[in-house]
């Protein structure tokens, strides 16, 4: 009898590949998050170092290239495709993956593979299916055609960049064609591994040198100090150095609203949307532990990472709190930070499974919690005091719109610009700080500074 689920032995996806499908079904049929799903398949499995790293280049490449990938299938597939029974689906784009962007496995190990493992759940009938089909693809992988970029070029790149539609849309009306091409390019890049020095407990040129024994090779972040771009990525958390709080694994973009809120030793800071703490733990380096900050979350379990995290690092003026941010009252601030909720579209070199999830709906959603966030920061500054607001997100509507429309409502307030703070590129028309990926080779962002004058 033909299986048609992944329920009932997990026995059957055994190996790289095995779980490389079983965690693709999952994405399929829930909302977890790739990232999540990863951690615990990797946590729970005994393969080595080098399979662990296979494993994530597998889900996360069939994820990233999903659009191209699936074009491919439906012009070969017999029948509808995106009907076809979740294992033989996953089998198939696993293989594809492998065949199109994996050199360093051959194509028929690709093809075999997918074969032996549909024939184990799905039964002869379908492995026959399946690699008639994959066949058929190797003998023309070099000749596929896609969408005809002179008809219809909105089609043409989100099929072959592997985009969503309406995205590659609203990007080709900002910023063109050129641009929307490199920034695709961009967001389908392997990612890169940034690490935060951490002062509290080490320094940058020390870390330097440790980095250097182990012969893990480093650039220098041109935008943030304090962060160091790896060439490579590691398992770097592996490292006793991390467990001892010489650094923080955080994308470079993390760091700018923090040096623009400008936290000072001494001052009272709030944290409005802390977890997991990437950014609470470099106000407090900032601010040599002195003072106090208070960081606030929704949800407890959030709060332990973050407690988890600040603890690793030394942090020692911390006051977390669980709270709603917008039912929080607790005296006025020097500074607030608002790392507001958002869509997240700058983090798809990172996180490509994002960009299948979202949709135009869900950034006009957001819209209203940003604003709110906002206002409720703002009631919480001093006078002469600043808030920073900031998202992972390159979209105007989660960003100088939400400011816009805030400054137009509150005449106590004032955009503060102060372009000597970062490299004049990352300045936008507004003088707010945009990171663009294609643009600055580091995660989409946005950040604005604003003052309290009364």
């Amino acid at each position: 009898m033909e299986q048609t689920t992944d329920n009932f032995s997990p026995n059957l996806y055994l190996g790289v590949r095995g779980l490389a499908i079983k965690i693709l079904n999952r994405i399929d049929r829930t909302d977890a998050y790739l990232d999540k799903l990863l951690e615990i398949e990797i946590r729970n499995s005994d393969l080595s170092g080098q399979d662990k790293a296979l494993l994530f280049e597998i889900v996360h490449g069939v994820i990233r290239w999903l659009g191209r990938i699936d074009w491919i299938l439906n012009g070969f597939y017999k029948g509808q495709f995106s009907k076809a029974v979740p294992n033989i689906k996953n089998a198939l784009r696993v293989a594809v993956y492998q065949m199109l962007f994996l050199d360093k496995v051959p194509d028929y190990a690709a093809v075999n593979e997918s074969v032996d493992f549909v024939k184990k759940l799905q039964g002869q009938k379908h492995a026959d299916q399946t690699n008639a089909v994959l066949r058929n693809i190797l003998r023309t992988k070099d000749a596929i055609n896609y969408p005809n970029p002179d008809e219809d070029i909105v089609n043409y790149l989100a099929t072959y960049y592997s985009h969503p539609y309406w995205m590659v849309k609203r990007w080709l009306a900002r910023f063109g064609k050129d641009q929307t091409e490199q920034l695709l390019i961009a967001n389908n890049a392997k990612p890169s591994l940034s690490l935060r020095v951490n002062n509290i407990v080490t320094n940058k040129t020390e870390l330097k040198s440790l980095l250097d024994k182990v012969n893990l090779k480093y650039t220098e972040s041109i935008y943030v100090k304090d962060f160091i771009k790896l060439n490579i990525l590691t398992n770097i958390t592996d490292w006793g150095y991390f467990a001892n709080g010489y650094f923080s694994v955080q994308d470079e973009s993390t760091g700018i609203p923090v040096y623009l809120l400008d936290p000072n030793p001494g001052m009272r800071v709030l944290d409005l949307c802390a977890a997991p703490g990437g950014k609470t733990g470099l106000i407090a380096d900032l601010m040599n532990n002195e003072g106090e900050i208070v960081a606030l979350d929704k949800y407890e379990s959030r709060t332990k990472i973050l407690e988890k995290n600040l603890l690793r690092l030394k942090v020692t003026n911390v006051k977390i709190v669980v709270a709603d941010a917008l039912e929080y009252n607790d005296g006025l601030f020097d500074r607030v930070l608002i790392d507001a909720p958002c869509s997240g579209l700058g983090t798809l070199t990172k996180k490509p499974d994002v960009k299948w999830k979202k949709d135009l709906g869900d950034i006009r959603k957001l819209n209203a919690t940003q604003f709110e966030l906002l206002e409720k920061g703002a009631s919480l500054v001093k006078p002469g005091g600043y808030l920073v607001y900031s998202t992972c997100t390159m979209e105007p509507e989660e960003n100088y719109s939400i400011i816009h429309k805030f400054l137009f409502g509150n005449p106590h307030f004032e955009l503060d610009i102060d372009k000597t703070i970062f490299p004049k590129e990352l300045y936008d028309e507004n003088g707010c700080l945009s990171a663009l990926p294609h643009l600055h080779n580091i995660d989409g962002s946005y950040s604005a500074r604003i003052k309290r004058i009364s």
